[in-house]
């Protein structure tokens, strides 16, 4: 579990009073999301069995919906090709393991795409606003869809894209005022984002245009809008606002898994699939990858193991920077055990994701009173947040304390500190 997933098993825990109120502060964008986790585990809290088989079922549902849009398209063969071919892209394979809303937003998106095809509006417009609440950025799937002939010749397209978007606006309203504070950690697209959209888009083409000469020109003009046009407005509009994460448009690969399908339906001779064995060996180590902790920026349940192990009654603990306290916040047992000496209060009690903090004066006196402390750090050459309460917690460590000991774990460092001469 890294700390997004651990952000919606603290958060979807909460009363369902306590839940509003955050989200009226915060995380608005996920709050769809988090009500249905609220209600999966209240049928059964089973820990990350729980926590994942909602993204489990949506990205079935998604590779079935790709395959009943390429069905509808190209032909049964191209159908059981495109759904296989989605179901093994590794991002894919990614966010089906991964407590978050990405694939159901994609299961979403894929099966609206099929209901505009199959021209039924009411259907349509319910499921595309059902993936937007679950999040905003679903939206973007609008403007794909407005190039499929079934849209362009259709008024009912007209009326059902009015109504997701007159559907969306009071949670774009809400999310709006909560962006900065929810995406102030973004920048703007790095090379590394546009150089994989170049790639992306250069096989998107290459693609496309077989398949048109392949008399597959309606399903290019579905698949070539829904992989580019949402992630490159995004990485266009994140120029200005930094707002592009891939993972927000993850619905984008729909687009060239139909492709693919389509491709390899109609291959003539050996060679297409020679190709598609061989790609199947880095996807394979890809895939056997994304199922290792080293996949994930962080481990929150090897974080909490570590402290643990280091801990002892009436350990002080300090999180470093202070939105690192979700580290231990899905391990309450791990937590409870020790003084949170930063906390004013808690999350639930500030409708907060991570509580608020104390003055630096009172975190500065509150760790000279504590006489060992364990200490949440980020990585080795990670930047130091320049707010006060956090230059007073290093400074306080760094006069009044000795470093006891400092073990990395995965994405995090766990330090225990002591007054002079406590360590032993």
């Amino acid at each position: 579990m890294w700390r997004d997933e651990s952000t919606t098993w603290q958060v979807a825990h909460r009363p369902l009073a306590a839940l509003a109120g955050l989200l009226a502060r915060v995380d608005a964008v996920h709050g769809l999301y988090y009500l249905l986790m609220h209600a999966v585990f209240g049928l059964w809290d089973g820990g990350l069995w729980a926590l994942r088989l909602p993204s489990v079922a949506g990205a079935a549902l998604a590779a079935a919906g790709v395959a009943a849009v390429a069905h509808r398209l190209a032909g049964e063969r191209a159908a059981l090709l495109a759904g296989t071919a989605y179901a093994l892209l590794p991002p894919v394979q990614a966010y089906a393991q991964e407590g978050r809303s990405y694939a159901l937003v994609t299961a979403a998106v894929v099966w609206a795409t099929h209901l505009m095809l199959c021209e039924r509006w009411a259907a349509y417009a319910a499921v595309l606003l059902l993936g937007c609440w679950l999040h905003e950025f679903a939206v973007l799937a609008l403007l794909a869809h407005a190039h499929a002939p079934a849209a362009r010749r259709s008024r009912g397209w007209r009326w059902s894209a009015a109504a997701v978007a007159a559907g969306l606006a009071p949670l774009a309203l809400l999310s709006a005022g909560q962006a900065r504070a929810q995406l102030g950690w973004l920048g703007r697209p790095s090379w590394q984002d546009w150089a994989a959209y170049g790639v992306l888009a250069a096989a998107v083409l290459l693609l496309a245009r077989g398949a048109a000469e392949r008399d597959l020109a309606d399903l290019a003009r579905v698949a070539v809008p829904l992989a580019l046009l949402p992630p490159g407005l995004l990485m266009t509009v994140s120029l200005v606002h930094p707002w592009y994460v891939d993972r927000y448009v993850l619905y984008a690969l729909v687009g060239p898994a139909l492709l693919v399908g389509a491709r390899l339906a109609r291959a003539r001779g050996w060679w297409p699939w020679l190709l598609a064995a061989a790609l199947l060996v880095p996807l394979g180590w890809w895939s056997a990858w994304l199922r290792t902790p080293e996949s994930r920026k962080d481990d929150v349940l090897a974080v909490a193991a570590a402290v643990r192990e280091r801990a002892g009654p009436g350990d002080a603990v300090l999180f470093m920077p202070s939105r690192r306290r979700e580290w231990l916040l899905s391990s309450p047992t791990a937590y409870a055990g020790l003084r949170d000496v930063a906390l004013d209060r808690s999350p639930a009690a500030s409708n907060t994701l991570h509580g608020t903090e104390l003055p630096p004066e009172r975190i500065r006196q509150a760790l000279l009173d504590s006489p060992r402390v364990i200490a949440l750090l980020d990585p080795q050459g990670q930047p130091l947040d320049p707010y006060p309460t956090e230059a007073a917690k290093r400074e306080a460590l760094a006069t009044a304390f000795e470093r006891c000991s400092l073990t990395p774990v995965r994405g995090a460092r766990v330090a225990v500190y002591a007054r002079p001469g406590g360590c032993d």
